[in-house]
């Protein structure tokens, strides 16, 4: 690292070191100290001065180059998701800029702590339609937490100070930071960098009220068929162990969003499966039956919901949640308990009386029989025909033990996966939620990797999804992560195709897709693979996978028009719920 000019002062307490920098310089300094490690980005002109300093600052800071700058966000989003740290991105203005856009959007609805760093057009060109120039501060501003332009260097250690504590503070979600190209270049003295711990105004953590913890105890301890949904928020505060906790001492059924899961065990007794569109049979049709329903770290999401005039009606609604935006945004709460979950669980526990809700949890129990006669075992267990998803990830399951990452794209595939994977750790379900972004699974299980690099991550594509973000198997091969790819081709763009079918007379409105030699294509990238489509080896398919050195990529060939059931028909209530 190049030595720079530094002069000495003296105050009245202390002799403090300054530096004379670059902003770019100074911007690699801040993010080493907030503890970054990793990033995922593309250089760029507006961004150069950025990526020749970061020249002499890679014993600090690993960078990993994408081969589109969504593939950034998506990668910095599994890294978030995998570690629980605040993941950064770098892109270029114009085209580099607005390439993130998808990205932070999903980062944004799915709460996932990210600060993207742009570089921008000289502060002189502002508004003159200078080359590549876009105004990222506006497009950007519906789907940031917060977003910033510098255009003096002077600003950047407290902006970025700034930005890392919104991103990963309260309820998480994406910040931007635009930095002119003059500011990147200019320089101005260093005095440090102080992390910043309070901002004026911004207050990321509500004041619990303690009445409404004791208005909520009181009604679960009344409650004779209590029932608990709990989200992504339960991870995000790492409260875990406060949940655990919780739900064991009142003994209540508890039942978890697509974001939620991996809070407590897939195996957990309490755990009575999967809400929503594709959920589980009982958790669906027992929410309309339940009389106190306990929401934790969840937003309603209409997928969760149907109908919201049918939806609980019957129910005293307590909802806990740390975003006040949340709470009566789409149903009522009887009783509202804002604050971190992992301060305000313990709380509630404390005060609930230690139940076992046994006759209530076996009314579930009866409808995951019926789910599993008629549904579950079939799918998972069939002796004859085509490849089924559900065997696919059966088979995984049995082979990763549930301690795997697995990391969804989206469509059947990804149901099919968050329906029937284990998930026995935390963090360990990683997919795109709120946005449903297409495209999302490969780069996620690369940042997935870099979070987590003692785990197996799978990522569990299907065929369309796969060849929206294709090019980041260049990314693998470049940095040579490890990373097992698993495609579920169907050969339809298969969720579209099912809807199609059920509520359009079966008229295929171009879903039919063609997809290329998958395999050849990893190949080319000097990732091995396999395609299999024969149940005799498909064993011996994933056991190769998992085994092998370094990434890999199989294609297993599935029924074409097999379709994720249940289903909550959209316009429908959940306890409308088919299984066929």
């Amino acid at each position: 690292m190049q030595q720079k000019d530094a002069l000495l002062t003296k105050t009245n307490e202390t002799t403090v070191m300054v530096e004379e920098l670059s902003g770019s310089e100074i911007l690699l300094k801040g993010l080493i100290e907030e503890g970054v490690d990793t990033i995922f980005g593309y250089p760029g002109g507006a961004i150069m001065p950025i990526y020749d300093a970061l020249y002499d600052y890679t014993d600090h800071l690993k960078h990993i180059l994408v081969r589109h700058e969504q593939g950034a966000t998506h990668a910095a989003q599994g890294y978030a998701r995998s570690s629980g740290r605040v993941g950064v991105v770098f892109a270029t203005s114009g085209p580099g800029a607005t390439n993130l856009i998808t990205g932070i959007a999903d980062a944004q609805i799915d709460s996932t702590p990210m600060v993207c760093i742009t570089g921008q057009v000289f502060a002189h060109l502002l508004g003159t339609d200078a080359f590549q120039e876009t105004d990222v501060i506006n497009i950007t501003t519906p789907i940031t937490k917060w977003n910033y332009q510098v255009t003096d260097a002077s600003e950047i250690p407290e902006v970025l100070a700034k930005a890392f504590h919104i991103a990963k503070t309260g309820r998480p979600g994406p910040v931007l930071i635009d930095i002119t190209k003059n500011a990147q270049i200019q320089k101005v003295e260093f005095e440090g960098y102080k992390k910043c711990d309070h901002i004026r105004s911004y207050r990321p953590y509500p004041i619990v009220r303690t009445s409404y913890v004791e208005q909520a105890a009181a009604l679960i301890n009344q409650a004779k068929k209590p029932f608990v949904l709990f989200g992504q928020g339960v991870l995000l505060g790492n409260a875990e162990k406060e949940f655990k906790a919780f739900v064991e001492k009142a003994g209540i059924p508890s039942a978890w969003t697509i974001m939620g899961a991996g809070a407590i065990a897939t195996d957990h007794p309490l755990n009575v499966g999967m809400l929503g569109m594709h959920g589980n049979y009982g958790p669906n049709v027992l929410t309309n039956e339940c009389d106190v329903l306990i929401a934790i770290g969840m937003r309603f999401d209409d997928r969760v919901t149907g109908r919201l005039d049918k939806y609980a009606k019957q129910a005293k609604v307590i909802h806990l949640d740390i975003d006040p935006a949340e709470i009566d945004k789409n149903v009522k709460a009887t009783v509202p308990v804002w604050g971190d979950c992992k301060q305000t669980l313990p709380l509630l526990t404390a005060l609930v009386e230690e139940k076992k809700h046994t006759e209530w949890l076996s009314k579930f129990r009866s409808f995951d029989k019926i789910e599993n006669e008629q549904l579950i075992h079939p799918e998972l267990n069939p002796t004859e025909g085509e490849l089924t998803m559900g065997e696919v990830i059966h088979q995984l399951n049995l082979l990763t033990n549930g301690d795997a990452i697995i990391v969804t794209d989206v469509g059947q595939h990804q149901m099919i996966a968050c329906r029937y994977a284990k998930f026995n750790h935390t963090r360990s379900n990683i997919t795109s939620g709120g946005l449903g972004t297409m495209g999302f699974a490969l780069p996620a299980a690369i940042g997935a990797k870099f979070g987590a690099q003692d785990k197996t991550v799978v990522a569990v594509i299907g065929d369309g999804g796969f060849q929206m973000t294709i090019q980041e198997l260049g990314t693998i091969m470049q940095s040579g992560i490890d990373v097992k790819i698993m495609i579920l081709n169907n050969q339809f763009l298969g969720m579209v195709r099912q809807w199609q079918e059920l509520f359009n007379d079966r008229r295929y409105s171009f879903v039919d897709i063609t997809s290329p030699d998958f395999v050849a294509v990893a190949k080319g990238y000097y990732i091995d693979g396999q395609k299999v489509s024969e149940r005799a080896n498909l064993v011996d398919a994933l056991k190769t996978m998992l085994n092998s050195k370094g990434s890999y990529l199989l294609e297993v060939m599935v029924t074409k028009e097999n379709n994720v059931f249940p289903m909550v028909p959209q316009g429908c209530s959940v306890s409308e719920i088919r299984l066929k």
